[in-house]
């Protein structure tokens, strides 16, 4: 599983985002690349002193740009090498199926992201599972009981071309 459960985006009130400036942006490349990095390395780095740079981090962690920090691990040695992208559709649009499809959707063993989405779908699900026998035992044991599931459609990934989880700063 990953190193931190980010399955529920509880909404908080709204706040202003910080004005990021030169450094602040430079802080969050260097964690989005490694987040390992010593602080003194960091500060080095984005030519600050040890004790400003790691006010500055925490200051980025209070006002959320900082989410947590995690390992990236390596699927294909955890036995979760496949990639299967899932389109759902739902029988009904009502916010008792949503919720009820959400819920349900965050048990699913190996489901990585699940995304409400405009178009044919109303959901894709990213999951990670060893091979094709093992999804079809998840969608056997699992997929097929989602609450509410009119349609689904499954997309196994051949080759990764691009996988990052660094955002644009």
């Amino acid at each position: 599983m990953s190193a931190t459960n980010n399955r529920s985006n509880s909404a908080s009130p709204a706040q202003e985002p910080p004005v990021l400036d030169r450094i602040d942006r430079a802080i969050l490349k260097t964690l989005q690349r490694d987040a390992s990095i010593s602080n003194v390395a960091l500060a080095e780095k984005v030519k600050l002193s040890a004790p400003a740079c790691l006010r500055r981090v925490e200051r980025l962690k209070q006002a959320g740009l900082i989410k947590g920090i995690v390992a990236l691990l390596d699927s294909e040695a955890l036995d979760a090498g496949m990639v299967v992208l899932i389109g759902v559709v739902l029988d009904r649009s009502t916010p008792e199926s949503f919720a009820a499809f959400e819920e349900a959707a965050q048990k699913v063993s190996g489901c990585m992201e699940c995304h409400v989405v405009t178009g044919e779908f109303d959901y894709f699900m990213l999951l990670r599972t060893k091979d094709s026998n093992s999804f079809n035992r998840l969608h056997a044991e699992q997929l097929l009981y989602l609450p509410g599931v009119r349609q689904i459609r499954s997309f196994m990934g051949l080759r990764n071309v691009l996988s990052t989880t660094q955002i644009p700063i």
